[in-house]
Order: C-alpha cells, then sequence, then structure tokens
C-alpha cells in the first residue's frame, strides 16, 4: 500500500493505538498529541488500566477507547462519561477496534495476544507499526503472507529493526551481505551465572540504557528479546538466519547495521528513545519532529562494541535453533518465553529458570507446520500448557 506523505493542506492521518497505556503506547500518545493538526485518533485500547486509558481518551477524543478485560467495562464507562468517546470491553471488542477506518495502526500489545489485531488491520490493507515482535515470530510466513495479499504496510518499531528498515535496501537484496542487530547486553552483561541464579525481579528490570515496559525488560535481561529479533529479522526482510548476527554494545547509540556486499557498512544512530523509531513510523514516509535529545557524539565520546556471551545467555542458541527447526518452533519459543517471564515477574520462579522451561518446552512439543491461524493457536496454546506445568513444578 503505498502510504502519502503529510504535508500542508493533507487531511490529518487518522491512527489507532493498540496497548496505548503500555511504555511503546504512552510514547505514542505523547508524539500524537504534540501534533493533534496531523492526527486524528481512531481509536484507544488498553488492557485493564481503565484510569490512564480514560485520561488519554479525554487528551486525544478518539471514536473509541477499548478496555481488553470485560470487568473493566462499567469502570471505563462511567470515567469517559460526557465526553463523547465510546466505551467498549473484552478481546472482540479489541479485534474490532482494528477493522475500524484508521489509515495508521499501532500495534503494541504485549506478546501473542497482540496478534489477532494486527492481522485484522494487515488484512484492511492498512499501514501498521509493530512493536510486538512476538507476531512475527510466533505466526511470521503467515503474517508476511497477509501483508503482501492484502497490500498493507508493515512498519517495524523495535529500535533495532527500524534502523535496519531506514538503511536497507529492499530493491537490491542480494547485495545485502548480513544484519546486525546491536544488544545493549542488559543489566547483567558483565555478571556471571551465579549472580544470574540470585537475581530478583528489581534487578532484572532495571536496564541501564532504555525504559521498557516489565516483559521486553526481562528478555533483555536474558537476551531472549535479541533472539526473539533474529526471527523477526528473518521473516521482515526476508534474510537467512546465518545472516543475522548480534553484536553487544552498551552504548545503545549505534542501532543495527546493514553490511553489503562491497564492504559497506551503513548503520542508523541515535539517542536511546523509542519516541525516534516511532516518530519514524507514525510519520512515514516523512519524518516528523520529535522531542528526543539529540546525538552529541563529542558528548557519547567512546562507542565499544563486544561479541554476545552464548554460555551465560543461551537464549540466543535456542532462538536460532527454534529459526532452524522451522514449523511451530518459534511460535513453542515464544509461549514458553511468556510463561516464563510472567513467572519470574511474579516471583515463583528464579532468573535462570526461564531459559530451562523454553528449553524444556521446546524440547518436548513437536515442531509441526503451521499451516493455518489456528495451527498456531494450537500450538501456543499447547506450549503454554506444558510451560506453566513446568512453572508449577519448579514453584513447589
Amino acid at each position: 500500500m503505498v502510504v502519502k506523505a503529510e504535508g500542508a493542506g493533507d487531511a490529518p492521518r487518522r491512527v489507532t493505538i493498540f496497548g496505548s497505556t503500555g511504555s511503546v503506547g504512552t510514547q505514542t500518545v505523547d508524539l500524537v498529541a504534540r501534533d493533534p493538526e496531523r492526527f486524528a485518533v481512531e481509536a484507544l485500547t488498553a488492557n485493564r488500566n481503565v484510569a490512564l486509558l480514560a485520561e488519554q481518551a479525554r487528551q486525544l477524543r478518539p471514536k473509541l477507547a477499548v478496555v481488553a478485560d470485560p470487568a473493566a467495562y462499567a469502570d471505563l464507562k462511567e470515567a469517559l462519561a460526557g465526553t463523547g468517546v465510546e466505551a467498549a470491553a473484552g478481546p472482540q471488542a479489541v479485534a474490532e477496534a482494528a477493522e475500524r477506518p484508521a489509515d495508521w495502526v499501532m500495534a503494541a500489545i504485549v506478546g501473542a495476544a497482540g496478534l489477532e489485531p494486527t492481522l485484522a488491520a494487515v488484512r484492511r490493507g492498512a499501514c501498521v507499526a509493530f512493536a510486538n515482535k512476538e507476531v512475527l515470530v510466533c505466526a511470521g510466513a503467515l503474517m508476511m503472507e497477509e501483508v503482501r495479499r492484502h497490500g498493507a504496510t508493515l512498519l517495524p518499531v523495535d529500535s533495532e529493526h527500524s534502523a535496519i528498515y531506514q538503511v536497507f535496501d529492499f530493491d537490491r537484496l542480494d547485495s545485502v551481505q548480513r544484519l546486525i542487530l546491536t544488544a545493549s547486553g542488559g543489566p547483567f552483561r558483565t555478571r556471571d551465572r551465579a549472580f544470574m541464579a540470585a537475581a530478583t525481579r528489581e534487578q532484572a528490570v532495571a536496564h541501564p540504557t532504555w525504559e521498557m515496559g516489565a516483559k521486553i525488560s526481562i528478555d533483555s535481561a536474558t537476551m531472549m528479546n535479541k533472539g526473539l529479533e533474529i526471527i523477526e529479522a528473518h521473516f521482515l526482510f526476508g534474510v537467512s538466519e546465518e545472516k543475522i548476527d548480534v553484536l553487544v554494545h552498551p552504548q545503545s547509540v549505534v542501532h543495527s547495521l546493514v553490511e553489503y556486499v562491497d564492504g559497506s557498512v551503513l548503520a542508523q544512530l541515535g539517542t536511546p528513545d523509542m519516541r525516534t523509531p516511532i516518530a519514524y513510523a507514525l510519520g512515514w514516509p516523512a519524518r516528523i519532529p520529535t522531542p528526543a535529545e539529540r546525538l552529541d557524539l563529542v558528548k557519547a565520546a567512546t562507542l565499544t562494541f563486544e561479541a554476545p556471551d552464548p554460555e551465560r545467555f543461551p537464549a540466543l542458541r535456542l532462538a536460532r535453533a527454534a529459526l532452524q527447526s522451522g514449523g511451530g518452533a518459534p511460535t513453542i519459543l515464544s509461549a514458553a518465553n511468556e510463561v516464563a517471564v510472567q513467572a519470574f515477574l511474579d516471583r515463583r520462579i528464579g532468573f535462570l529458570d526461564i531459559e530451562r522451561i523454553v528449553e524444556g518446552v521446546l524440547g518436548t512439543l513437536p515442531h509441526r507446520p503451521l499451516r493455518d491461524l489456528g495451527a498456531v493457536r494450537d500450538t501456543d496454546a499447547e506450549a503454554r500448557r506444558v510451560a506453566a506445568e513446568r512453572v508449577e513444578a519448579l514453584a513447589r
């Protein structure tokens, strides 16, 4: 789908924000609110944070506000009384919000729960900015086929994939030698396994450079986020797994790189502020201003790089193995990881138990082909069931 650049005289771009109360969602709201002449809001959705959702709705005046938790409907309706904003609740209402006529959709619902509304927006041929890497991890081939079939535009919001997107030559794929995803290394970059075994929730979510939600912060600490990003990059850019590398870059200034066959390496740089890649997607194909701090290379002074340690961070190996296995393996990986991360956040298992559970579930379930969305759902549900059993066994 061709999206017209915004400019003088153009009608406002109509946007829908899924997961508006999360980390990416709130930053998207911030950018939209800064330029009300450029954007009009069709719908906002949240999981259960009614208070913040209602506050955003009063600020942005969408046509619809949806809370995924049906039990929160009465509270949302009361909070929006007199605003003219329609209130709705439940997973079906979230999916229906994706079918409303927004030109641009932010898909920022965490985990596999974001698959259905993202797919609904894609099937409408919308311009979809996705900050939910699990969507491509658990249903990558199916999702990309739907994008092609319906003429949708898929814009990555992860800083790494946004960086690659900005310097990737889609017209000359044979000129790409490899993709290099950068990683901060997370809070445990220099810690040994003994320290990580005793790590607390507070230590694991304390990311050294980025402000992110709890789930992705834990994924950064295990480096599973980089494993998921390898899978995401494979489907999004059509590059084979062996041509996707990971480089630890603690300063989080170089957000990723593309190496070409002539030896040229192109990179996108900037301060670690998610509003930059969000704004790139929000304004695409134009660029829009952001309040992000400007990069001062003199102040940054030194940029360092190092190879990831596969012994201390086995999640990278697990993700590569899942991608190589194919079929439902990436779906199993993502689902088991979601369950294990939540159990750690709930203080039911230890930090290193996350990788043990994921590896165990990957080794237990068959990696059957995923021929349709029903197979994705079934595989995801089975992986969650087995992962939950392993959590229960460890938590006793």
